[in-house]
């Protein structure tokens, strides 16, 4: 196949895009940790931490998260199916579309305007364009693929297609409302059942925007990065069968201890824990994939993001399944336990598989080698001690916070007040900051190394190869 047919021009719109939105999401992210410990900043409406907070979760999970896995789809699509985008025109106006969408999205949640549905706060206007935006995309994922001159079909493509109909049935089914004017709606579904859809959406948003496309990335740029093939390919399609199925069943977990009826919980717990097998299934595939080759941890500076950030993503999905068990969620639910959880996931397991993936297609699209392979490495570090404290502290504090709220005295009154729990947390919250501070820096210099890659420099010539430390 003549390199000639690659049309990489979307790619790299929507690379650039993820991070443009990545810096943006996570400045806004380090105000609202700051917001924590010093409300004063509090400067106005605009900046109050609950419009503050929908900003930050949207830009990341929609507007670098997205913007990556388009770019990283768009990318993969061609390579696997030895066929070029079905339709490139198109492929330009949904990444004008996308990038426009966000921008309104976060000046309408900026403003006021939100739905309070987690993952899903965006008006009925935006909601359209969403859609709109969602179909031109599945159009041409499906038009390639139905062009495509390799015919069998390796597994990321799978993860493809379940992300690119999933989410569209997810985002449309939970989305439906009723129009009151043009800023303002209301879903037709009430009381228990807004509940029950809402986080059979909520939920499924997490596993079919931040694991099912991840995962596509990593059995693509794995083998791609170490030169070596899938372990096992058997492996990967009944990991991913499996989690499919299960992952559509779990939303409930998110509902313990509520008005839900009981066996809707119980049949969401049973799924949770189901899916650890799945997803470690992936997790195995990808240590066996680097089997007696794991000195290019060392060697292979691209290595260390997608191995360490598939641990991640192992340690997530014990944790998550484990936190539904109604004792552990009584116990941890509201806490900031659930906040470390969540930005383990982000911050570790997809940030790194998107970093890594940009890195890899940047060298191949330019045709060049990495501007500098010490910065890599510096970001990597400095994005895993950022995670890691950040993460850590978040699951001391849960704890705590946990404890102190189910404290008695032998009246049976309360031994603390909740103000009280509130003071004693203050402590870790600056330590989040300074853990999200130490890996905003490593994005920083992320984005600097890949920019400077996508102009074709080299830092110089003591740099060493490629894809090597």
């Amino acid at each position: 196949m003549k390199e000639s047919v690659h049309d990489y021009s979307v790619v790299r719109g929507f690379a650039y895009s993820a991070l443009f939105w990545l810096i943006i999401g996570l400045v806004v992210g380090l105000w609202l940790a700051a917001e924590m410990f010093y409300p004063r900043l509090n400067l106005t409406p605009w900046l109050s931490f609950g419009r503050l907070r929908v900003v930050h979760t949207n830009g990341l999970a929609f507007g670098f998260a997205l913007a990556g896995i388009f770019s990283c789809t768009y990318y993969m699509l061609q390579r696997l199916t030895r066929t070029p985008i079905a339709f490139p025109r198109l492929a330009r106006f949904h990444l004008y579309l996308f990038n426009a969408a966000i921008a309104l999205a976060a000046l309408s949640l900026f403003a006021g305007m939100n739905t309070s549905k987690e993952y899903a706060e965006l008006e009925w206007p935006l909601d359209v364009v969403v859609v709109i935006m969602w179909v031109v995309f599945a159009v041409n994922v499906f038009a390639t693929l139905a062009r495509r001159r390799e015919k069998q079909m390796y597994i990321s493509l799978w993860y493809i297609i379940a992300m690119t109909v999933t989410v569209a049935v997810l985002y449309i089914i939970n989305n439906l409302s009723v129009p009151v004017n043009l800023f303002k709606s209301y879903p037709i579904y009430a009381g228990v059942n807004d509940a029950n859809v809402q986080w059979w959406y909520g939920h499924n948003a997490v596993g079919f925007v931040f694991t099912v496309p991840i995962l596509a990335m990593f059995y693509y740029y794995l083998p791609k990065t170490v030169n070596l093939p899938i372990y096992s390919h058997r492996l990967s399609i009944i990991s991913f069968w499996s989690l499919v199925f299960a992952y559509l069943w779990t939303g409930a977990h998110h509902l313990m201890l509520t008005p839900v009826p009981e066996w809707i919980q119980t049949v969401a717990i049973a799924f949770s824990i189901f899916l650890i097998a799945p997803s470690w299934g992936s997790v195995v595939n990808g240590y066996y994939t680097m089997r007696g080759n794991w000195d290019l941890m060392r060697t292979n500076y691209l290595t260390k993001f997608f191995v360490v950030g598939i641990t991640f993503y192992g340690l997530q999905t014990i944790q998550g399944p484990t936190q539904g068990l109604r004792t552990l969620t009584a116990f941890f639910h509201y806490t900031d336990y659930i906040v470390g959880h969540v930005h383990m996931g982000t911050m570790g397991w997809v940030t790194m598989i998107i970093s890594a993936s940009l890195y890899y297609m940047v060298q191949e699209m330019n045709r060049t080698e990495v501007y500098s392979v010490r910065l890599a490495n510096l970001h990597f570090y400095l994005i895993l001690a950022g995670q890691l404290l950040y993460t850590v502290t978040m699951w001391i504090a849960g704890i705590q916070q946990g404890a102190m709220w189910k404290a008695t005295n032998p009246d049976g009154s309360l031994t603390y007040s909740f103000i009280e729990t509130v003071a004693s947390l203050y402590p870790y919250w600056k330590i989040r900051f300074v853990g999200g501070l130490v890996y905003f820096l490593g994005i920083v210099v992320f984005v600097y190394n890949f920019v400077m890659t996508g102009r074709g420099s080299k830092k110089s010539s003591l740099d060493p190869g490629m894809r090597t430390a």
